[in-house]
């Protein structure tokens, strides 16, 4: 799935001679972290996020926090000072594997999409690969998660696949780990349906192994892969 798909497009933007006291209220008001800034090409000229803002406000415990000579010194700041312009971006052509792989690289909360002339498309934050996996694995409708222990080898996945569809019943999703134990991966079906009794034992009779979802963690995981 392209970034294209899942990204915000209807964005709040600013430009850099905005004061940041404004911009403070913007975020307030949209309970939005992070605005784009732009200039009258919507050209992407940075970003200016909560922190930027948190950063240039005086400390609360001065005493004239909130005093007129200080509130005149904030309205003069203007997103330009504050913004961050080394940006990290992403194309609309990016896949969401792509900027989980950035979000985990760099901390980031959201990066801007621009195409190839630096005009601003949209945004791709953690709540929309949140929502954008949700669909994809189809977790939003009722069903249950399934661990199966499975050989890592060619036909596992058929195999599994047509016993859970014997029974008549769809898959939301299905994913594959990996699993601690060498030449064996951990199988994750994620079935849209409670009555599980006749498919587990179908799957046992096999020679599978099924493991309590949530007692499977990355931490058991060797070291060396």
């Amino acid at each position: 799935m392209f970034v294209s798909k899942s990204m915000t497009k209807k964005l709040i933007t600013v430009t850099d001679e905005t004061d940041i006291l404004e911009v403070g209220k913007i975020m307030r008001d949209n309970k939005i972290r992070h605005i784009p800034v732009v200039d009258d090409s919507y050209i992407l000229l940075g970003i200016v996020t909560d922190r930027d803002i948190r950063s240039a406000m005086p400390s609360v415990a001065l005493e004239d926090f909130n005093s007129k000579e200080e509130r005149n010194k904030l309205s003069g700041l203007k997103v330009k000072d504050i913004m961050t312009t080394d940006l990290v971006t992403v194309s609309p052509t990016y896949t969401l594997q792509d900027v989980l792989l950035l979000f985990q690289k760099h901390h980031f909360g959201a990066l801007p999409v621009i195409d190839d002339n630096k005009v601003l498309l949209g945004i791709i934050s953690i709540r929309d690969l949140l929502r954008a996996f949700i669909g994809v694995m189809g977790i939003g409708e009722p069903g249950t998660l399934l661990c199966i222990v499975a050989e890592h080898k060619v036909g596992q996945m058929k195999k599994i696949v047509d016993i859970i569809t014997a029974e008549n019943i769809s898959m939301g999703s299905i994913l594959v780990a990996r699993h601690w134990e060498e030449g064996k991966r951990a199988v994750f079906p994620y079935l849209l349906t409670q009555n599980l009794v006749r498919v587990k034992k179908k799957l046992q009779e096999a020679g599978y192994e099924l493991l309590d979802p949530m007692k499977w963690h990355l931490e058991q995981l060797p070291k060396n892969e």
